[in-house]
């Protein structure tokens, strides 16, 4: 599952990079936010919501403490890490996906979108 989310949040955000549509955003915390982050975004939680597992994305709705504490298992996102190499078009930037069970990581996959490579 993990895999093919972040292979699929990976053409997303090449689509973007690969064309003059950035349109640059500044999110709350003056961090940008880009059409590629949220594609990517979208196509992650496509993938994971099969899993009916809980979602925790960089790019998704907040979600309070109160809530997130009862979660015995979780998926960790963030969709386009690096944002700021995404803009300045240097190839630097990734896709992070990880299973969170009891606060700790158990499994997380890392695809950087310009090498095509799943770590």
């Amino acid at each position: 599952m993990a895999k093919e989310a972040a292979h699929r949040a990976g053409k997303e955000i090449l689509k973007v990079y690969e064309s003059d549509e950035f349109d640059v955003e500044l999110k709350d915390d003056h961090s940008p936010l880009t059409k590629a982050d949220k594609a990517a975004h979208h196509e992650i939680i496509k993938v994971l919501e099969s899993t009916d597992l809980p979602v925790l994305s960089e790019e998704g709705r907040e979600i309070p403490f109160e809530e997130r504490k009862e979660w015995d298992y979780f998926w960790m996102v963030d969709p386009l890490d690096g944002t700021k190499e995404f803009i300045k078009r240097n190839g630097e930037f990734t896709v992070n996906i990880a299973l969170i069970h009891g606060q700790k990581p158990i499994m997380g996959v890392v695809y950087t979108p310009v090498l095509k490579k799943l770590y």
